[in-house]
């Protein structure tokens, strides 16, 4: 029982750092400014390319001025990050559209330095009953999408032919 207990645990808030990592992270502080600041511009491309993309229903991006918490995040970040969610237009593929990805990779953990992607419905979520889900906003179409240290172009061209096959 306490096993079930314990990985149950684990699985939803992740275990303690183990010592490779504890003795890495000193070393991940002394680059994070520059690694938080890269991504955010990238991201801020990415958002000005959604919200011109008639494929995309919505995006949740804490930099867009329609946002409802937009105002409390200029006031209280330096930048908006690199963690972008969207939503497909109904009826358009979110797993054909991951797929067709080039550079952008397909994964549940996202923060990474590598720019990655998942479908919560398929993914982290998928446990959750698909009505429960819907009634807490997450949708089969939502996409979260995590920009890491790659050039914006090149990320940007890998969505757009990604968008061209759905």
């Amino acid at each position: 029982e306490v096993a079930d207990k314990l990985a149950f645990l684990q699985n939803s808030i992740g275990r303690a750092l183990g010592p490779a990592d504890r003795w890495l992270l000193p070393r991940g502080i002394t680059t994070l400014a520059a690694r938080m600041e890269f991504p955010h511009k990238t991201t801020q491309l990415i958002y000005d390319y959604f919200s011109r993309n008639d494929k995309v229903a919505r995006i949740y991006y804490p930099g867009d001025p329609a946002s409802q918490g937009y105002e409390i995040a200029k006031r209280q970040m330096r930048g908006f990050g690199g963690i972008i969610s969207f939503e497909l237009e109904k009826g358009l593929d979110p797993k054909k559209f991951v797929e067709s990805l080039r550079i952008i990779d397909l994964a549940e953990s996202l923060g990474g330095v590598e720019s990655l992607i998942e479908i919560p419905a398929l993914m982290t979520h998928a446990s959750i009953p698909r009505d429960i889900r819907l009634k807490n906003g997450i949708k089969d179409e939502l996409i979260r999408l995590s920009v890491g240290l790659e050039d914006g172009q090149d990320l940007l061209d890998d969505l757009k032919q990604s968008f061209s096959k759905i």
